[in-house]
């Protein structure tokens, strides 16, 4: 058992049972900002995602896969960017109200200085082709990233042929046939949820294993 994982009050203590994840709840305030200012720092673009992870799940242990793949599927449904919606979950899951206010300030500051400094130094420079060489190889870089991390955190939903349908037809209703987001959430949405709606069966089968 790591230190990340205590085990939850209740559960079972026989040797070969798995131990349920549990969101560490003492987290100083302090270690949030940094973790989230230096996030902040070193991301670009779609990359942050899997800086997100590589911090939050492989490096500080704080959520685990699922509960990672959770947040970041309520940031995505979400209004406003994936960066700044996911620090304010993972900062109210570990510390509450506080969290979240320390996760999202210290995820937007160095963004936010960044982009003011570096809007002034682009309008000087819009038309210098190596500068515009950069940030088409700094597109590439996020794309590369955003797509590692993408079949990290997605192997268990790509195992699944009723998850790789879902994941078909929303692919296909924004890339190819242009439908809104909002559209497709609208409908994609309330099907998945039906069908992967908790079962009376489901429920008691959990039972018997933490019996």
């Amino acid at each position: 058992m790591t230190p990340t994982s205590p085990p939850v009050p209740g559960a079972s203590a026989d040797a070969g049972a798995p131990v349920a994840y549990a969101v560490p709840r003492d987290v100083r305030l302090w270690d949030i900002f940094v973790t989230f200012l230096f996030i902040g720092a070193i991301s670009f673009g779609g990359g942050v995602v899997a800086y997100l992870r590589a911090s939050l799940v492989l490096k500080k242990g704080w959520l685990d896969e699922e509960h990672f793949l959770s947040a970041l599927e309520i940031a995505q449904a979400l209004p406003g960017l994936n960066a700044t919606n996911m620090s304010i979950i993972v900062g109210d899951r570990l510390r509450g109200v506080a969290g979240a206010i320390v996760a999202f300030t210290g995820m937007t500051l160095p963004g936010g200085s960044m982009v003011l400094a570096l809007g002034v130094a682009y309008a000087a420079n819009a038309h210098n082709p190596y500068v515009n060489a950069a940030l088409v190889g700094v597109g590439a870089a996020a794309v590369g990233m955003l797509s590692a991390v993408t079949l990290q955190i997605g192997r268990k939903q790509l195992s699944q042929s009723i998850n790789v349908a879902i994941i078909t037809a929303t692919v296909v209703m924004v890339s190819f046939l242009h439908i809104s987001l909002v559209w497709v959430l609208l409908t994609v949405g309330p099907v998945a949820v039906f069908l992967f709606r908790p079962r009376a069966g489901d429920d008691a089968a959990g039972d018997g294993k933490t019996s």
